[in-house]
């Protein structure tokens, strides 16, 4: 038990003093190295052979990244208590992060105040989303850059730690393949739909839990950052469902709320937190209440922890 409350302090601390690792030594990106080779070799034939070749993956996958875990953590048993910490905590880090995305929110921020609409909409791309950034207007990018927040506070730091805070270092490093492969093959698209269809299901499953409970802290977070709770929670409530993906709704919608404003995908979801479209104070808004409610999941993950702790 404290072994993983140290494990828990530790990288949040080294997310907070160093942020992420080199691209070079970033366990991620060997991730998406071998789901990259895995679509290239496997991703072939019928769309049966495809979906179980694509189970196959994440089968694989999913066994290489986390089970060594098991056998390593038998091999710690014997040491020293804060020593397991700051080693767990060490690789641990890297499954999650919230400096990075705090950053990505600033940068379109003060890309947009300096009247740059060509960089933030750039800056929107590369960092908070996937889709086509070239002709949003300043609103829109606004909207990209909340709905991005919202959404990253359940894949990019509830869900992993909270998975930690279970079932220790396997159990993050699990969900983050399933979610990164969700994030590279989880599409609709005549050649993914089949083989990635396995991971897209995976990762609703893994982040149905999570997404629910960020979308509540959310709410919890507008109370004490002294925004809108109320229209925080019937935002969330009555608006979740308009977003094609079981669980992005709930935090979208909760920001929607708390901020009093409109965030959309045009073609994809619309969502009424208010009757206007945010500007680009908005954005500062947003990144208080994502803040207070990366402290809230913190706090949640260190209580999951002794309480699991205490029913073993």
């Amino acid at each position: 038990m404290l072994a993983a409350l140290i494990a828990l302090v530790t990288a949040f601390a080294l997310d907070c003093l160093l942020g992420d690792p080199p691209n070079n030594l970033h366990p991620v990106v060997a991730m998406g190295s071998l789901i990259r080779w895995a679509t290239q070799t496997w991703n072939k034939g019928t769309p049966v052979s495809r979906f179980w070749a694509g189970a196959g993956l994440m089968i694989a996958g999913g066994a290489l990244f986390a089970m060594p875990w098991l056998a390593i953590g038998l091999a710690w048993r014997g040491w020293p208590v804060w020593a397991q910490g700051i080693l767990t905590g060490i690789l641990l880090k890297p499954m999650f992060a919230f400096r990075g995305l705090l950053r990505a929110g600033k940068e379109v921020q003060q890309a947009l105040r300096a009247g740059d609409l060509l960089k933030a909409r750039q800056l929107v791309a590369w960092h908070l989303v996937s889709r086509d950034t070239s002709n949003l207007s300043g609103p829109q990018v606004v909207s990209a850059t909340i709905e991005s927040l919202a959404e990253n506070l359940t894949d990019s730091f509830l869900a992993p730690l909270l998975y930690f805070s279970i079932g220790g270092l396997p159990l993050a490093w699990l969900y983050r393949f399933a979610n990164t492969a969700d994030a590279m093959i989880g599409y609709r698209t005549p050649e993914l739909e089949w083989f990635g269809k396995f991971a897209a299901r995976l990762d609703d499953v893994l982040n149905w839990l999570p997404a629910r409970v960020a979308g509540l802290l959310l709410v919890v977070s507008a109370g004490l950052a002294q925004m809108d709770a109320r229209a925080a929670w019937k935002t969330m409530w009555q608006q979740h469902g308009r977003t094609a993906s079981p669980n992005a709704g709930w935090t979208m919608a909760a920001a929607a709320g708390a901020l009093g404003v409109i965030l959309e995908k045009q073609d994809h979801y619309h969502l009424e937190g208010g009757p206007d479209w945010p500007g680009v104070q908005a954005i500062r808004q947003a990144l208080g209440l994502v803040t207070v409610a990366i402290v809230l999941s913190l706090l949640l993950c260190g209580g999951v922890i002794l309480g699991s702790r205490r029913m073993l």
